[in-house]
């Protein structure tokens, strides 16, 4: 018989949930540095990139493997997330004057930014929240697109004012329009006559996602969402924190931003100086880098090996960031801020950044086989 000792179950469990130790550092400094707010927020944008990462939710290999493969499963759990979250946005909107839902203008720049949008994130494999969550888990590709987002995103941001000007509409609130019951049905309606039209059409399921993970994840992001929406005061977004970056990290080069129409204005230049941990959108965005890389130490799947990446694909990442940045500005929002937010929060310009993006995707998918990308 061998004499040599086994270890406790406990100790062996001490690796595991050793990274998860961050999770109260992380908020009791954030809360000690900006307070309980933030420090709420960060938990939030914790369980984001947590969820994200555990169950690859992924916006835009929901929207490829549909495109490619009519499986329909993660479209249909995007479905459900917005929906779910809709159900607790639009009652919140509708009798909390405070809070601010996620509603844009009706532009021509909305629909180029969307298309281009849509194109850029197949090739980049990943939208805002996909970049991040990826990076986060130590993708080469997504590290790569990382600094593009934020210098397209404050660039953006700046050029939007000239974009504006081909023409636009005022956004408009189906909130303020149908009230909350009218944009739950109608909005409820055509969720599940897309979701229908989707299974219908189907020709497999499972050739991505088995079991209720990504189910799970889906009621998840919903909650969360919601909890965004009432700490933070608006909904979900991504892409305004990485302008913001790129607008401080300019200013603290020394240029001078007070001129732009859109960094220029009083709220933003306050932005700009102000710490960065200030920024409701920042916080969540720190936390969903880091909810992914706990997953990634907790899996032991951090920086996986994904073999050699020809040069051309390493080029093309770092320019699909940049345009996805920038063109994101355009379309206010990603799938996060404009597709999930915009549409749980009873915003036209919602479906129409859907519409578009899904079409602009198509062409992303056509580029990226090009480029001979996997998966």
């Amino acid at each position: 018989m061998s004499s040599v000792a086994r270890p406790h179950p406990a100790v062996g469990a001490v690796p595991r949930l050793a990274p998860w130790a961050v999770v109260p550092l992380a908020w009791f400094a954030v809360t000690w540095v900006a307070g309980v707010r933030q420090g709420l927020l960060v938990l939030v944008g914790l369980g984001f990139g947590a969820v994200l990462a555990a169950t690859a939710f992924g916006f835009t290999t929901g929207w490829r493997v549909w495109l490619r493969q009519r499986d329909p499963t993660g479209l249909l759990a995007q479905f459900l997330a917005i929906g779910l979250a809709m159900l607790g946005t639009v009652p919140l909107l509708a009798t909390h004057p405070e809070l601010s839902g996620a509603v844009a203008p009706l532009s021509w720049s909305l629909v180029l930014g969307a298309f281009v949008f849509g194109a850029a994130m197949q090739v980049a494999d990943g939208c805002g929240s996909g970049t991040l969550y990826k990076a986060g888990l130590g993708h080469p590709a997504s590290i790569a697109a990382f600094p593009g987002l934020v210098i397209g995103s404050f660039l953006g941001a700046a050029h939007q004012d000239w974009w504006l000007s081909w023409g636009s509409l005022p956004g408009v609130s189906l909130v303020e329009t149908l009230g909350a019951g009218g944009t739950i049905a109608a909005q409820g309606a055509a969720l599940v006559v897309l979701g229908a039209l989707a299974w219908r059409a189907r020709r497999a399921t499972g050739t991505r996602w088995v079991g209720r993970g990504v189910w799970i994840g889906a009621i998840l992001l919903a909650v969360l969402g919601v909890a965004n929406l009432v700490i933070a005061g608006q909904p979900w977004g991504i892409v305004y924190g990485p302008g913001l970056w790129g607008a401080k990290i300019v200013t603290w080069l020394g240029a001078d931003l007070s001129g732009n129409a859109f960094w220029g204005t009083e709220a933003r230049m306050a932005q700009v100086a102000a710490p960065v941990l200030d920024d409701v959108t920042t916080i969540t965005n720190l936390g969903l880098l880091a909810g992914s890389l706990l997953v990634a130490a907790r899996r032991g799947t951090a920086c996986p090996d994904l073999g050699p990446v020809p040069m051309r694909q390493w080029l093309a990442a770092i320019v699909a960031g940049l345009v996805l940045g920038y063109s994101s500005r355009l379309a206010f929002g990603c799938n996060v801020g404009a597709f999930f937010s915009g549409i749980s929060s009873g915003s036209l310009h919602g479906w129409v950044w859907f519409a578009a993006a899904f079409a602009g995707s198509t062409l992303g998918i056509r580029l990226r086989e090009r480029l001979g990308m996997k998966g």
